[in-house]
Order: structure tokens, then C-alpha cells, then sequence
């Protein structure tokens, strides 16, 4: 498997496994802007199909965003998410940050799960988050001088 840096003819393939991974999904333009923002967009491959993305930011001055993180159905369980989210914890971890943050909704306590094993904590649930109604946990990673803390 192999994480690397998106470029734009991942855009399809991003959106698809977005659509197939949320009830509401970021649009096709969304992911275009964030791309020329200059966040970082990372993609995983499987034999040279992409099969996962992350896109994460610095949101404040001392704090990273995981904006998004979402890997194909038919390649879940083979470690594509652990590869993205590593990577994208150390790339932000390199950059003096606080804190990483991310917001999950609440019903899907499979990824809070996932998240709890990369020590992320939960901060609070924001009631009504999601255009659908549902709530969001904010969970949050604390760093130490580019280091994670423990």
C-alpha cells in the first residue's frame, strides 16, 4: 500500500469513496478548493487504485484539523486508514501544533473506536452538527513539541 500526495486526477475517485462513505458528502468543487487551498491532501493506492483519502489543515495557529478521512468499502479492514491518518498525525505533528482535532458523528462508533486507539480523546458532543440533525464528537489529539503526548 502506498500513501502518497493527491493530484488532481484523483478528484473522481476521492469523490466516489466520499459519496460511498457519507450520507452527506462534501461536492466535487469541494474537494477542487481545498486542493488549491493547499491543504494536506493525502491518498492511499492498491496496486495503483486509489482506495483512501485524508485532507487535514492547520485550523488555528497552534492546532490541526482532520478535515476528512474515508477509505473505499470494499478495502476497509486492511489498514488503509490506520496508513492515512499515521501519516497525516506525523506530517502535522512536524509543525509545533498543540492540539489535532476531528469531529465524528455520533452514530458511528466504529470510528470513535478507531480514533480512541490513536489516543484521540473526546472533548464534547455538538448537538446538531450535521445538516441531517445528527451530532458530532469532537474528539482532540494532544501533542508536545511535535511529539505526541501521553
Amino acid at each position: 500500500m502506498l500513501v502518497r500526495k493527491f493530484n488532481p486526477k484523483d478528484l473522481k475517485r476521492v469523490y466516489e469513496i466520499e459519496n460511498m462513505s457519507f450520507n452527506q458528502s462534501y461536492g466535487i468543487n469541494m474537494f477542487q478548493q481545498l486542493y488549491e487551498m493547499g491543504v494536506g491532501f493525502l491518498v492511499a493506492e492498491e496496486d495503483g487504485y486509489v482506495i483512501g483519502y485524508v485532507i487535514f489543515w492547520i485550523k488555528y495557529e497552534n492546532q490541526g484539523h482532520i478535515i476528512s478521512i474515508a477509505v473505499d468499502k470494499n478495502y476497509r479492514r486492511l489498514k488503509a486508514g490506520t496508513h492515512l491518518l499515521v501519516k497525516a498525525i506525523s506530517i502535522l505533528s512536524l509543525l509545533n501544533l498543540d492540539t489535532i482535532y476531528l469531529e465524528v458523528n455520533e452514530n458511528n462508533k466504529g470510528a470513535v473506536e478507531f480514533y480512541k486507539t490513536f489516543n484521540f480523546k473526546i472533548d464534547r458532543v455538538v448537538p446538531g452538527y450535521y445538516e441531517d440533525g445528527d451530532g458530532a464528537i469532537l474528539m482532540y489529539l494532544p501533542l508536545k513539541r511535535g511529539k505526541i503526548s501521553s
